[in-house]
């Protein structure tokens, strides 16, 4: 199961990651605007970081380093998280929920990847 375990991690990662290039406009909004340059050059290289935060954890030989990097990116799009969070305050109920719901998402991500990085 601790393959079974890394290798659906990669997966989500490398689905998201892919995600930004096919549907960059879906996460423009959250990059935060403070953040220099435009938001869809973020948006590019999130999805950058996450297909090869994917490959990483995909590959048993840098699976712990890329475990740890999941680790890292989890926490570096928190922040587009709560600015979505904020964004969507005025939206239905429905979307609302998808924004917050979101938020707390992001512990049980860091823990995984946590988990995959201590059995590599």
């Amino acid at each position: 199961m601790r393959h079974g375990s890394a290798l659906a991690l990669a997966g989500l990662l490398l689905t998201a990651g892919t995600i930004h290039f096919v549907r960059p406009q879906q996460f423009d909004d959250l990059v935060p605007s403070v953040l220099p340059g435009s938001e869809r050059a973020w948006n590019y290289g999130a999805g950058a970081a996450e297909l090869l935060v994917g490959a990483t954890v995909a590959l048993p030989r840098t699976r712990r380093i890329g475990a740890g990097l999941a680790v890292l990116l989890f926490l570096a799009v928190f922040p587009g998280n709560l600015k979505m969070a904020w964004d969507w305050r005025d939206r239905s109920a429905g979307e609302q929920a998808l924004a917050y719901a979101r938020l707390p998402l992001q512990v049980p991500l860091v823990v995984w990847a946590l988990r995959v990085r201590r059995r590599s």
